[in-house]
């Protein structure tokens, strides 16, 4: 059984996904998800290897950000925050975004499934689709 400090949570899967420059992606994402993991963004799904496309689309729009937990709790295997994300992208631009996010622990500590509604609080209409660009 994991305990909470061997958790994942996501502001450390964020971090590593899209704020730390020379981490490789399949590394990062082994770390917080398992392979069979899922995401649904503001109401579409996609398996690990879409979510991974995804990310790796950020990377190359992605200059630097940060990540702030405003509320996180868990359950047994469940999951919950409430954050925002400011992105700097490499054009200079600023994006935040708030996200509420539901998801599910696998055994290990990592995230099985993740479902998500973002609300973006700045950036330019183009920068919506954000969440699920891939």
């Amino acid at each position: 059984m994991t305990t909470a400090s061997t958790r994942t949570d996501a502001r450390s899967a964020l971090t590593d996904l899209l704020l730390t420059p020379g981490l490789d992606l399949d590394e990062a994402a082994d770390r917080h998800f398992t392979p069979d993991y899922r995401q649904r963004t503001d109401g579409e799904w996609a398996d690990r290897t879409e979510f991974l496309a995804h990310i790796a689309h950020l990377r190359t729009v992605v200059a630097g950000g940060s990540v702030e937990v405003h509320d996180e709790l868990s359950s047994g295997d469940l999951y919950a925050d409430r954050h925002t994300m400011e992105i700097v992208k490499t054009d200079g631009s600023t994006v935040r975004i708030e996200v509420y996010l539901f998801a599910e622990f696998a055994p290990d500590g990592r995230f099985r499934r993740i479902e998500e509604t973002t609300l973006m609080l700045e950036g330019a209409d183009a920068d919506r689709n954000l969440g699920s660009a891939r």
